[in-house]
């Protein structure tokens, strides 16, 4: 039987507008499209096809030793980039393998809210950008940071594991350090990028409590700092940071977050009613000299409330986002209801108790 040929299949998948691709002993490639996952009618894959799918992906330094979990970045020339995850499952490698397009979408492209924009024309401060797993955070993040490098002359730093979108300099000179391959960590990556001149910098991920503290040193001393953090809303990523550390460091460390941090985007992406792709609903924070306030007191439900009432700097909820992208008659009400972190607000709105707060936004 012809052996799995990785890079046809990749090359197809891209084609057919996956967003994720699926390998597993014993079981057919399936792929992700449009939010849901489809089994490829192909024969199902051997411990053999498996292995030779590693040995073709994996970059040189990692073969021929033994790994349980392991991400790394793979490129089809011509064809698109890959974020490779290898895990083990019952005893056994599976792949899971994310797209990461060349074509950098302005934020106007990825019909995000305009809100998001003016995230990109500070000079410091922490911005977080959240969300699940293959919510568009990625997209976003390189969103930003290419309007960055479009408009400004600046030094851009990204610390990523693995590099994910490639950048060229633009107006900015964009430095990307891989964790494991260019620096040792998160912390490390911070440590050394504050010595590299920087205007921005661009933390793959906050995990720990030190990249925490590394990426708010660096947000303090001057820089604006970019990072994704796995909350499902704007308003707790405040919490999610402050809660990585032990009960009797929280107090400063919420102070310290009050003082840094210029917004939060949360981001789910959701299914079209006509079936045709998904759509981005966003939560959007902006930290006002109140919101900082808020977070300082840790007044959280007030800073929702505020948000609610969107009179701020374009300040969104996700539920008035779900709303808006039903009202335009883009996703359907039992769409809304299936994304919506609160259920009960979320049917008043459809049921029109909130009708008109967000008109001239829809």
């Amino acid at each position: 039987m012809e052996n799995f040929n990785i890079t046809e299949f990749l090359k197809k998948a891209v084609g057919s507008g996956a967003s994720d691709i699926h390998l597993r002993v014993g079981e057919h490639p399936a792929i992700r499209v449009n939010g849901k996952i489809l089994k490829i009618d192909t024969p199902a894959l051997s411990e053999q096809d498996i292995a030779s799918v590693c040995e073709a992906l994996m970059p040189e330094r990692f073969c021929g030793k033994d790994y349980s979990d392991l991400d790394f970045a793979y490129e089809v020339a011509g064809v698109s980039r890959f974020r490779v995850n290898l895990s083990r499952q019952m005893g056994k490698n599976a792949l899971v393998i994310r797209t990461i397009p060349y074509n950098i979408k302005k934020i106007s492209e990825l019909n995000l809210p305009e809100a998001v924009e003016q995230f990109s024309n500070l000079n410091n401060g922490l911005v977080v950008v959240t969300g699940p797993t293959g919510s568009g955070k990625s997209t976003t993040i390189a969103s930003l940071i290419d309007s960055v490098n479009i408009n400004y002359n600046k030094h851009i730093i990204t610390i990523e594991d693995p590099v994910e979108f490639i950048f060229t300099s633009k107006k900015s000179v964009v430095s990307q350090r891989q964790v494991l391959l260019d620096t040792a960590g998160f912390p490390e990556g911070i440590k050394y990028a504050l010595r590299q001149d920087p205007d921005v910098i661009f933390i793959g991920e906050i995990r720990d409590t030190e990249t925490a503290v590394s990426a708010l040193k660096a947000a303090e001393t001057g820089h604006l700092v970019f990072a994704t953090v796995h909350t499902n809303d704007a308003v707790q990523t405040v919490n999610r940071i402050v809660n990585m550390f032990a009960p009797a460091d929280r107090a400063f460390m919420r102070n310290q977050v009050a003082q840094v941090l210029r917004g939060t985007i949360s981001q789910k992406l959701v299914p079209l009613a006509n079936g045709s792709g998904r759509y981005p609903a966003c939560e959007v924070l902006v930290v006002t000299p109140t919101v900082k306030d808020f977070i300082e007191k840790d007044n959280l439900s007030d800073i929702y409330g505020l948000v609610q009432k969107g009179s701020f700097n374009n300040m969104i909820t996700m539920n008035a986002s779900l709303y808006r992208l039903y009202d335009a008659g883009l996703i359907t009400a039992e769409t809304a209801a299936e994304y919506s972190d609160n259920k009960n607000e979320l049917q008043q709105m459809l049921r029109g108790v909130y009708h008109g707060t967000f008109g001239g936004q829809s």
